[in-house]
């Protein structure tokens, strides 16, 4: 991914989630690193095409640079690939031949924000959604409590569905379902936990977090083989997974054994990680599991800059189970009691303190839209953006062939 774009630009990621809470695209945020500098709308689409390739999973593409924006709808990007037009864009007369080429080559056309005039009539059936800002709809906060009205006011009428920005828990995710909305954007995992709640009942996991435990000790096969016997389900993803094309291997694996032996430990510990992030059975904590997973693909793609085996094992591990509080409602200090992991993700997640601190707050930041915040991460870990992006746009395409 040696395309000079990712050097002058930053780039943040969420998840678009349906109203059956499965993530349905990525929303690719652009943002410039110098106000107003020129980019090569070619070069980016060139870029993200290795992560989301033609016939791939749905790309939304927000691009903070006006004149980048024009640019890639003048380019005429592929279909799979969704673009969001501020409503001031949809309004000016030079972008009304663009949306319209794009609109009748097939692309799916976002109209982000209100307008604040009447858009020109050739331009308005262009577009599929609307995105509305979670905070600033007044379907939501034109009352309050539950005494809020379930109808629109007067001057709030909506022609066609819209998508809610700016959710940031699973409260606001269920608001805005209720309140109509046909997906959600934003990463609904800022519920606190607080000490001394119950843990949630995830009997399932059970054998998982066990096993997990009897791998960090190194206990001997059949110890691991009679754990995993008493989950059937278990036992059957595993083979699923190892006989998969996506891990590679020339000749079927028959026994959990053999698929032991093929692994090694270090690789069962990180698959079992990983269906430990995965496994709930909530339909709220999925797109919290979607966003698990790519925590650690990217926190792991970073550690490959400088780090080693060991360091990127961890760091995986350390991104993966950055969300278990959430999903088992339980605080790290506690949580981290029972499933072992190694004392720098220790740190990290329950100490906010250690070596991989800065690694998880870049991660963060990248969730985020704020490119003060991703420039202030990637200073303390003093890595490059260029570095940054490509890592980036590498974890996104592992995770879409994990899925």
């Amino acid at each position: 991914m040696d395309h000079p774009i990712l050097g002058q630009t930053a780039l943040a990621y969420s998840p678009v989630i349906d109203r059956n809470r499965a993530v349905i695209a990525t929303r690719l945020t652009v943002l410039p690193l110098v106000p107003g500098a020129p980019l090569d709308a070619g070069a980016l689409l060139e870029a993200i095409s290795e992560a989301w390739p033609v016939g791939g999973t749905q790309l939304w593409l927000n691009v903070t640079s006006e004149t980048l924006l024009h640019d890639l709808m003048v380019a005429q990007p592929a279909t799979h690939i969704l673009m969001e037009v501020p409503a001031f864009m949809a309004g000016d007369a030079v972008n009304i031949t663009p949306i319209q080429t794009l609109a009748s080559n097939g692309n799916t056309l976002l109209l982000k924000g209100r307008p604040l005039q009447e858009l020109p009539k050739e331009v308005l059936p262009c577009f599929k959604h609307s995105i509305i800002d979670f905070e600033e709809d007044r379907r939501i906060h034109s009352g309050s409590g539950a005494q809020a009205p379930s109808t629109a006011p007067a001057g709030t009428v909506r022609t066609i569905s819209h998508v809610q920005a700016g959710v940031t828990n699973v409260a606001d995710m269920e608001t805005a379902f209720r309140k109509g909305a046909m997906a959600v954007l934003g990463w609904p995992i800022d519920d606190v936990i607080q000490e001394g709640s119950k843990p949630a009942d995830q009997p399932a996991l059970q054998v998982i977090v066990q096993l997990i435990d009897q791998v960090h000790r190194g206990e001997d096969i059949e110890v691991l083989e009679n754990t995993l016997k008493r989950d059937p389900p278990l036992a059957f993803k595993l083979m699923r997974y190892i006989n998969s094309p996506a891990f590679g291997l020339s000749v079927e694996i028959s026994s959990f054994r053999h698929a032991i032996m093929i692994l090694g430990y270090q690789r069962l510990k990180r698959w079992l990680a990983l269906l430990l992030a995965t496994a709930s059975k909530d339909p709220n904590m999925r797109p919290v599991m979607f966003a698990a997973v790519r925590r650690g693909l990217l926190m792991e793609e970073l550690a490959r800059i400088s780090g080693d085996d060991e360091m990127r094992n961890e760091l995986f591990i350390c991104g993966v189970f950055s969300l278990l509080d959430r999903m088992f409602r339980q605080p790290f200090n506690v949580l981290l009691k029972t499933i072992p992991v190694p004392e720098r993700v220790y740190q990290a997640l329950a100490d906010e303190s250690g070596p991989y601190e800065p690694y998880f707050q870049l991660v963060k930041a990248v969730e985020g839209n704020n490119v003060f915040d991703i420039k202030d991460a990637a200073e303390r870990l003093m890595i490059d953006f260029k570095d940054i992006n490509s890592c980036l746009l590498k974890a996104m395409a592992n995770a879409a062939q994990l899925e």
